[in-house]
């Protein structure tokens, strides 16, 4: 699968509304067939900042992802709401789901 990590700084005016202004992109991603997971966080430090944890199947739902509709509007629209261009981490990992932190397994 692919797993990409993103942090998005968005400006302090738009912060609390982030959700409803990626919210289209955000539904429309999960949708997408090769789509594993699409999940926002904010973080508990800086309330400008949200991290964006997602996963594709493979390579080929990747590149669909990047080439869909609503992408290409998220990259016209998300812009002008951030204060910084976001930063990423993008691997390619040799399997299909979240696995279990066995040091704090719950019995």
């Amino acid at each position: 699968m692919i797993f990409i990590t993103a942090k998005f700084r968005v400006l302090p005016e738009h912060a609390d509304q982030w959700p409803d202004i990626s919210g289209d992109f955000t539904r429309a991603t999960r949708e997408e067939p090769g789509c594993l997971w699409f999940d926002w966080s904010r973080s508990v430090d800086d309330p400008t900042e949200y991290v964006l944890v997602e996963a594709f199947r493979d390579d080929e739902a990747g590149a669909a992802h990047v080439r869909s509709a609503h992408f290409r509007a998220a990259q016209e629209k998300l812009p002008r709401y951030l204060a910084a261009t976001p930063r990423i981490v993008n691997t390619t990992l040799e399997q299909n789901d979240w696995s279990e932190l066995g040091e704090m397994a719950v019995e």
